[in-house]
């Protein structure tokens, strides 16, 4: 309905009351403690029957039905003309607090793993002055990547810290090659694959500033078939670590830090390209988006431009330095 309106205020749409709220929270909170079991699942009950998968499965299929509902309704009040100037620029902040949010979600990790670097490994291999090395850890010496764990340097019989299972570091790891290997090397052309895919969506979105819904159409898909490139050379990297390298989510801290790092990326690189397919499908099959109204494909180069942001210094952190 329409606001009643004095002198100096704009209109305003009230929509109706909604439970999509609710069902979001329900299949997000659905959705993380299937999580939980899956992972507590396959660490320490890999043998049994367990309904992890499907409790995990079952509330990601409650928030993405819900978000399609929720963006539709959304997206019909924006075209049929129900939301106000100040509305859509409640839009904006809006995107900008959620990608704020997920700047925070991986500085933490980013902040996990120099703590790691550089305070706790050298600490427990007496490289700093908080030595620990004679008390519990004698033998272990610190590099990185972390080749050999502690539990290995010191054997299972003379771990005095209580033992959560056995963890081998891996047989090689995903650093930097070397430049005669570099171009065999998945990270680098994952990298120049997001790094690509970043300069499409901006040509896409120059082209819907310009009226040009050709360009939009063209580059987008172009983004589109870039960001699912990645997701599939990321499966082959992932794929070659497991099998090949021995490197896994048992292999230490240098495991832990890497899966949870590129993982919870490579998750981000899922949400982004599905979002932009949203608008890909929008502009070519429904005729969405015009030089004065695009803040839906506008928001998700917003997201697309963070996730390649976060790759750079994954790329730097995780693979390099």
């Amino acid at each position: 309905m329409a606001g009643q309106s004095t002198s100096g205020h704009e209109h305003y749409y009230v929509p109706e009351q909604s439970k999509l709220a609710i069902f979001a929270a329900f299949g997000l909170f659905l959705s993380v403690y299937g999580a939980a079991r899956v992972i507590n699942h396959a660490h320490y009950h890999a043998d049994e029957p367990s309904s992890a998968g499907f409790l995990l499965l079952a509330g990601l299929a409650v928030f993405i039905g819900t978000l399609f509902a929720w963006f539709r309704t959304t997206i019909n009040e924006n075209r049929a003309g129900m939301n106000s100037a100040q509305l859509k620029h409640s839009y904006v902040l809006g995107m900008q607090w959620f990608i704020f949010s997920e700047v925070m979600f991986f500085l933490a990790f980013f902040g996990a793993l120099f703590y790691v670097r550089v305070l706790a490994g050298p600490w427990l291999a007496s490289m700093g002055d908080k030595s620990m090395n004679h008390l519990i850890w004698e033998g272990f010496k610190f590099q990185w990547p972390l080749m050999q764990t502690p539990q290995q340097a010191v054997g299972l019989a003379k771990q005095y810290m209580a033992n959560n299972g056995t963890f081998s570091g891996p047989h090689e790891n995903l650093s930097f090659p070397g430049f005669s290997k570099m171009f065999h090397w998945l990270p680098l052309w994952n990298t120049i694959i997001l790094l690509s895919s970043s300069f499409t969506v901006h040509l896409a979105h120059s082209g819907i500033k310009a009226n040009n819904r050709g360009q939009l159409k063209f580059w987008l898909g172009v983004t589109v078939a870039l960001g699912l490139s990645f997701v599939f050379l990321q499966y082959r990297e992932y794929h070659e670590a497991f099998t090949e390298l021995g490197l896994t989510l048992h292999s230490g801290i240098y495991g832990s830090t890497f899966f949870m790092l590129t993982g919870f990326h490579g998750f981000h690189v899922i949400m982004g390209a599905t979002i932009l397919l949203v608008q890909f499908l929008r502009a070519t099959v429904a005729g969405h988006f015009s030089d004065a109204d695009q803040f839906g494909f506008e928001a998700a180069s917003w997201y697309w431009h963070f996730v390649d942001v976060v790759w750079v210094g994954l790329f730097l952190f995780v693979y390099i330095l």
